[in-house]
C-alpha cells in the first residue's frame, strides 16, 4: 500500500486553518519509517482562538436540547460506521496496526457515539420532599463547562470518541490535543463531527509538536473547568498538578500493568485464546494489555508450550499488507524500550522459548516474544512493557496468585480463568484493580464503565457512569407548598 503525502490545517472550533505560526510537524508511518502527511502544528495563539470560540459556542450548545445533541452524535456514528474502511486504513497508515485492528478499533469507537447518543437524553435529577418537611429537595445536573482533552496515539479513533462522545452529550465545549504521533485521525474525526452537524465553536482539534506551550494556554484560561487524559502516570501526575491549581474537574486514565492468571483448573484452550487477545491485539500496545502472566505450576509447561506455538506462528509486517497479525511499534524509541526490558529479563535469568529480538528492516518491528521463568526482580514484571511480549511466571496456591497480582503501583485492568465458581468470587474480590474479566481475553465495552485504582487514574469512562464525569450536580432548595 502506498501512501500519498497529503497536508492537514488545525480544527479551530470546527474550522479547518493553518496553525498561527505557520509551522507544520510530520507524521511518520512505524511500518516503513516514512513520513505519510503534513500536519500544521498548534501554538500558543491557536489554542487561543480555540479557547475564544469554544466560549463563545458554549452558552447555545448547552441550551441545546438533548434530544438534537443526540441525533448530531447519532449522525456521527452513522457517517463514522460507513466510512469504516476509510478511517481503519488511516489509522494503519499512521499508528501501523493491522487492518483488522484497526476496523475493530472504528466499531469500538464508534459504539461510544451510539451510547452517549442514548444517554445524551437520560441526564436524570430528582424532586423530592426534604424530610423536614420544610420544603422540597431539588437535584439537576448541568454541564461541567469547557473540556481539555489530551488523547494518546494507541487508539487515535476510539479514545477522541470516549471523551468527546460524553462531552457533547453533556453539552460541554471541548478542545481536544491530540497525540503528535497519530493526528490524522483525529483531525478526521473532527471534520465528520462538523459534517454532523456540531456548531461551530463546540470542538476543536489541535495537533501539535509542542504540547506543553499548548496546555500552558488552555490552563490558564480560567474559564476551563475540567481535564481529561489517557497516557501515562509520568504525564497524568503533571496534569493534575497543574488542574490543582484551578480546582478542575479531572479524569485520568494512565498506566497498566494487567495480571492473566491461569488457575490449574482453567480451560486451557480457552486460556491460550484469551492470553493471545488480552497480550498481541494492538502488538501489545494497549493499557489494558496483560503485562503479567501468572500460571499455576501444574499447568505452566502446558500452557507455555501452547501459548509459545500460536505466538511462533504470527505473521509481523505492515499492517496494511494481508495476513499480517502483528504490526509494527509506534517509535524506534519504543522498540528500543521493549528490546532493553527483554534483554534484561535473559540476563536475570527468563527464558525466551520465541522471539526476543528486533525485527530486520524498514519499520520499528520487534518478534512476537514468550519469555518464562521471569524472576519477580526483573523490570519486565514492573514496568508497562507496551509491546508483543508476554512474561510468565509460576504460581502454586491462590492466595500467592492474587498476592502478585497485587504486587504492583497499578490497577487497571486484571484477567484470570478458572472453571471453579467460588474461586471466581474470591479472586474478582481480592484482585486491586478498576476492571477484572474472567474467563475473557477482551473486556472493553462502550456499555461499561473503563477505569482504574491506584496509580492507573481516576474516573470512569464509558458506560452510564462515564457521562457523569462531564457533569455537575445542583441542589436547589425550594420551599414548601
Amino acid at each position: 500500500m502506498t501512501t500519498q503525502v497529503t497536508t492537514h490545517g488545525l480544527l479551530v472550533g470546527g474550522v479547518e486553518s493553518p496553525s498561527a505560526s505557520g509551522r507544520t510537524f510530520e507524521v511518520i508511518d512505524p511500518a516503513t519509517g516514512r513520513s505519510i502527511a503534513t500536519v500544521a502544528d498548534a501554538g500558543p495563539e491557536d489554542a487561543a482562538a480555540a479557547l475564544r470560540a469554544a466560549h463563545d459556542a458554549a452558552p447555545g450548545w448547552a441550551a441545546t436540547p438533548a434530544r438534537e445533541r443526540s441525533r448530531i452524535l447519532r449522525r456521527a456514528f452513522d457517517a463514522l460506521v460507513a466510512r469504516t474502511e476509510e478511517f481503519a486504513a488511516l489509522i494503519t497508515a499512521e499508528m501501523g496496526k493491522p487492518l483488522a485492528d484497526s476496523r475493530g478499533e472504528v466499531a469500538y469507537g464508534a459504539g461510544f457515539l451510539e451510547w452517549f447518543a442514548e444517554e445524551a437524553v437520560r441526564i436524570n435529577g430528582r424532586n423530592t420532599p426534604a424530610p423536614s418537611g420544610n420544603g422540597r429537595i431539588l437535584v439537576t445536573h448541568e454541564p461541567v463547562g469547557l473540556c481539555y482533552a489530551v488523547t494518546p496515539w494507541n487508539f487515535p479513533l476510539a479514545m477522541i470518541t470516549r471523551k468527546v462522545g460524553p462531552a457533547l452529550a453533556a453539552g460541554n465545549t471541548m478542545i481536544v490535543k491530540p497525540a503528535e504521533a497519530t493526528p490524522l485521525t483525529a483531525l478526521l474525526m473532527g471534520r465528520l463531527f462538523v459534517e454532523a452537524g456540531l456548531p461551530e465553536g463546540v470542538l476543536s482539534i489541535l495537533p501539535c509538536s509542542d504540547p506543553t506551550a499548548v496546555s500552558d494556554t488552555v490552563f490558564a484560561d480560567p474559564g476551563l473547568r475540567k481535564v481529561t487524559f489517557t497516557g501515562s502516570t509520568a504525564v497524568g501526575r503533571k496534569l493534575l498538578a497543574r488542574a490543582a491549581d484551578g480546582v478542575l474537574r479531572t479524569s485520568m486514565e494512565l498506566g497498566g500493568n494487567a495480571p492473566f492468571i491461569v488457575f490449574g483448573d482453567a480451560d486451557l484452550d480457552a486460556a491460550v485464546d484469551g492470553a493471545m487477545a488480552a497480550k498481541m491485539r494492538n502488538g501489545g500496545q494497549a493499557c489494558t494489555a496483560a503485562n503479567r502472566f501468572l500460571v499455576e505450576n501444574t499447568v505452566r509447561a502446558e500452557f507455555v508450550e501452547r501459548l509459545t506455538a500460536r505466538i511462533a506462528a504470527l505473521r509481523t509486517g505492515a499492517g496494511a499488507e494481508p495476513g499480517v497479525d502483528v504490526g509494527p511499534l509506534i517509535t524506534d524509541k519504543q522498540r528500543a524500550n521493549v528490546a532493553a526490558l527483554v534483554a534484561e529479563a535473559v540476563a536475570d535469568g527468563a527464558r525466551v522459548t520465541t522471539g526476543g529480538h528486533e525485527l530486520a528492516g524498514d519499520g520499528y518491528f520487534y518478534a512476537p516474544t514468550v519469555l518464562d521463568d521471569v524472576p519477580a526482580s526483573s523490570r519486565i514484571v514492573r514496568d508497562e512493557i507496551f509491546g508483543p511480549v508476554a512474561a510468565i511466571r509460576g504460581f502454586d496456591t491462590e492466595a500467592e496468585a492474587i498476592e502478585r497480582a497485587n504486587d504492583t503501583e497499578y490497577g487497571l485492568a486484571s484477567y484470570f480463568y478458572t472453571n471453579d465458581l467460588q474461586r471466581t468470587m474470591r479472586v474478582a474480590a481480592g484482585i486491586k484493580s478498576g476492571m477484572v474479566g474472567v474467563n475473557r481475553g477482551i473486556i472493553s465495552d462502550p456499555a461499561a464503565p473503563f477505569g482504574g485504582v491506584k496509580w492507573s487514574g481516576l474516573g470512569s469512562e464509558g458506560g452510564s457512569e462515564g457521562i457523569e464525569e462531564y457533569l455537575v450536580t445542583k441542589y436547589v432548595a425550594l420551599p414548601a407548598v
